[in-house]
């Protein structure tokens, strides 16, 4: 059996493959990294990941809504 010079590489690629695979990787991690960091910026939009001192917005309305229940049994 023969070795081939043009596939002796580890992953049995030649050299034109190896490279053409290599850019297609780093294209597909760009445009994964650029959805994720879109997606991060959303959800920090929606909900930040450190609440101010008051603790996140969003829970406000339930805080009054549980207290005026409070008051209305008691």
């Amino acid at each position: 059996m023969a070795i081939d010079k043009e596939r002796s590489s580890l992953s049995g690629l030649t050299e034109a493959e190896a490279l053409e695979f290599h850019s297609l990787f780093i294209k597909s991690f760009l445009i994964f990294t650029v959805i994720a960091i879109i997606a991060h910026v959303l959800v920090w939009n929606w909900r930040p990941w450190l609440p101010g001192p008051k603790g996140y917005a969003l829970l406000d309305g339930v805080t009054n809504t549980a207290h005026a229940a409070l008051s209305l049994i008691g």
